[in-house]
């Protein structure tokens, strides 16, 4: 299903645990400047067992967690089967905000079972909501790396999620392969969607087909060489992986009530970061219908179960609109990237942007900034989704269009590896000097 697009008993002295937040909001709101402000000198030590390098770990799970009593237990111990990673790399950050099911004794009783070093922050703050804790949560994590090794990679998922084994590893390879960011895949726990509706993972299958071939559709049409097909456009908090250094440059997770995530990778992405989409990064989330962030996964399937025909997500517009939205934003970029987006204003008039905005958004001096910033202005390019009644013939219309495009499309790959390769000097026969 596409969704996208949360001295206390056997809490030992080893753990970051700010028990001061309970008696007072005024002071559980400055913890987010609390983690922002680390250093190495100010950051409070840990005892976690698990083999740590003097420097401490560069590879850093944060996770947001409230009243997650029946899901933490799988969710910890999912982490603590990682493979493929050198021991003592690895660090988990929890972020307990708001906690009153118990959820503390639970994690208290696991911490000292878990391979990895743990660091567990605890808040009790009333205007607490998912964006601020995802932020808090991983702040805290880019401030344990900066303080050890200086870089390393910050991820976060969720506390009702599960995680394979590999996905920390299969985050690490792509980021080794040269992106920036890596953003996966979700898919509904299994024993929990055979309780849905039938007709709703019945959707979900027409919806994730559909999903799938219109972003075959948009690399055809507007590749990304850092994000090339197979890929997918989800973006969900429960699967998320960065550098620290580019977490840091964007100014960290938006500290917004919904929607974070996807906010968060499209400041990346505006800021001309390299996001890479895996289709083999996948992680498995609660189909519950009450959640813990509204607005969040729970809210969607919920709005899905009482409205059957509730629209689908803005990017699943008709086949048309999706290829005439691809063409303009490749055209964007040639023209920004050329420099003649402030002298050519065609483009504006086509978009209906009035031509003070339209050099205003030509002067940002990313790419990826301009275009967004030109969709956003458009009124013409206003998101137009479909319903679930007409996926099925979209999704014949799109295997069409996909007909016509792969062939071309492998042409102009080709011609672009190419032209990459002519840009390349060819090696001296002899060593320099000689």
């Amino acid at each position: 299903m596409l969704l996208g697009y949360g001295g206390e008993p056997g809490l030992d002295s080893g753990a970051v645990t700010d028990r001061s937040d309970r008696a007072s909001d005024g002071r559980s709101a400055a913890l987010l400047d609390w983690s922002r402000s680390l250093s190495p000198t100010t950051l409070p030590s840990t005892d976690s067992p698990g083999l740590v390098p003097p420097s401490g770990p560069d590879v850093v799970v944060a996770i947001p967690v409230r009243n997650e009593a029946e899901r933490i237990a799988a969710c910890l111990r999912a982490l603590g089967e990682q493979t493929g990673l050198a021991p003592g790399r690895l660090g988990l950050v929890l972020f307990l905000n708001n906690c009153t099911d118990g959820t503390e004794s639970i994690v208290a009783g696991l911490r000292a079972s878990l391979p990895m070093p743990v660091r567990v922050i605890t808040a009790t703050y009333e205007r607490a909501h998912a964006g601020w804790a995802r932020r808090a949560a991983m702040d805290a994590a880019a401030a344990w790396i900066e303080a050890g090794p200086g870089t390393g990679t910050i991820l976060t998922s969720d506390a009702d999620s599960r995680v394979p084994p590999d996905w920390v590893a299969r985050n690490l390879a792509a980021l080794e392969a040269g992106a920036d960011a890596v953003a996966g895949r979700v898919e509904l726990a299994p024993e929990e969607a055979a309780l849905l509706p039938p007709s709703l993972p019945a959707r979900g299958k027409l919806e994730d087909t559909y999903d799938a071939l219109i972003t075959e559709i948009e690399t055809c049409l507007d590749p990304d060489p850092h994000d090339p097909w197979p890929c997918h456009r989800t973006t969900i908090g429960a699967s998320l992986a960065v550098r620290s250094g580019a977490y840091r440059q964007v100014g960290g997770m938006p500290e917004i009530p919904l929607g974070e995530d996807g906010a968060f990778v499209a400041a990346l992405l505006q800021q001309g970061f390299r996001v890479r989409h895996p289709r083999d990064v996948v992680v498995t989330i609660s189909a519950r219908l009450s959640g813990r962030a509204p607005g969040g996964v729970a809210d969607t399937i919920r709005a899905r179960c009482e409205e059957p025909d509730a629209l689908c997500d803005a990017r699943m517009e008709r086949v048309p609109r999706l290829m005439l939205r691809c063409w303009l934003r490749h055209r964007l970029r040639r023209l920004h990237r050329s420099g003649r987006m402030a002298r050519d204003l065609a483009w504006a008039r086509l978009l209906g942007v009035s031509a003070e905005e339209a050099r205003r958004i030509a002067a940002m001096p990313r790419v990826g900034e301009a275009v967004a910033a030109a969709e956003r202005a458009s009124p013409r390019l206003v998101f137009r989704p479909v319903g679930p009644r007409h996926l099925p013939g979209q999704i014949r219309a799109a295997r069409a269009a996909l007909v016509m495009l792969r062939p071309v499309s492998r042409i102009a790959a080709r011609l672009r590896r190419g032209d990459a390769a002519a840009s390349v000097p060819p090696l001296s026969a002899t060593a320099p000097g000689q």
